[in-house]
């Protein structure tokens, strides 16, 4: 059963908790790593907790446009990125070059809408139409909880059954190509064999986003769409950079994270390079293709939490 309250908590304050239950927190971690593993009690504790709620009512709206399909236009591609940001903070002014108390969101996430426009821009112009249909939806509030995705899963504009499959493209870092791409939520869905045969084309490889337990999968957009049965794909740009290898990515990320990431300093630079980013779009571009040009049905991976539900709506 689920608990009234839930919530994360620091490994440090964990420790605590067990200590104060006389328990071995490395010990029980370790045992935790078994299939046999059984729950145990923390006895001697109490907790308390307090929720206050504020409802704030705003208007906004998803944006979608869509290329049709020549031969089968019932059938849809989907493109998804989140195009809000947070606007005004009270954030410390200092960051960025404006230096005021906007956050903009450059890189989270002007980069993801401006590379499904552009992705968008090159199907139109391709002088070869699709099979399938596309659909590019720019979906708002992402930040006040992924708002704008889960009132289209209520409300979808193509049916989930005729929904092929879809990328979601949220906060990529404009750094120098990489050996790499990273896809959250790794081992997820077929489109990751798609994504692989692009990565192999350039020379990459699909890392596994390296800290799972922070839940990125189920923190954007995709998520929404997810948990209809769509099979999504979300995927970012690699750390293992040609020049300057993981050190140099792991940098670039530490220093988004730490003095940007949803701040006034996430503004666009003319000093940005996006040779990297171009690449990563140009295999979601490819991907996208893949499914568009072709009959192809991805899935869900056999085991997978959302597979049952996929597999049922394509029977209907």
């Amino acid at each position: 059963n689920r608990v009234a309250l839930e919530g994360w908590v620091t490994e440090d304050t964990a420790k605590k908790l067990f200590a104060a239950s006389n328990l071995d927190f490395d010990a029980q971690l370790e045992a935790a790593q078994s299939n046999t593993f059984k729950a145990v009690p923390m006895t001697g504790l109490k907790a308390s907790g307090k929720i206050t709620n504020a409802i704030n009512r705003s208007i906004s709206a998803n944006v979608a446009g869509k290329i049709e399909g020549t031969t089968h236009p019932d059938e849809h591609v989907l493109y998804m990125a989140h195009w809000d940001h947070l606007g005004l903070t009270f954030a410390p002014i200092g960051g960025g070059a404006s230096k005021d108390n906007i956050s903009n969101g450059a890189v989270d996430n002007a980069t993801g809408t401006g590379g499904m426009l552009a992705i968008a821009e090159a199907f139109a112009k391709a002088e070869a139409k699709p099979d399938r249909s596309i659909i590019f939806v720019a979906v708002t509030a992402e930040e006040s909880g992924l708002l704008g995705s889960a009132y289209y899963a209520e409300d979808p504009l193509v049916p989930f059954n005729k929904t092929v499959g879809g990328i979601n493209m949220d906060g990529m870092l404009p750094t120098s190509p990489s050996k790499d791409i990273i896809v959250i939520g790794y081992g997820a869905s077929e489109l990751e064999t798609l994504l692989d045969v692009e990565a192999k084309k350039r020379g990459k490889y699909l890392r596994p986003d390296a800290e799972p337990e922070k839940g990125y999968f189920y923190r954007s957009d995709h998520i929404s769409l997810a948990k209809k049965g769509v099979p999504m794909l979300y995927a970012d740009s690699g750390i293992d950079l040609i020049d300057g290898g993981e050190a140099a990515g792991l940098a670039a990320v530490e220093d988004y994270t730490k003095n940007r990431y949803h701040k006034p300093a996430d503004e666009y630079s003319d000093d940005w390079d996006l040779t990297g980013l171009l690449e990563t779009m140009e295999m979601f571009r490819d991907v996208g293709a893949a499914m568009a040009y072709s009959d192809i049905q991805p899935n869900w991976f056999e085991g997978n939490e959302f597979r049952a539900l996929r597999d049922a709506q394509m029977a209907e």
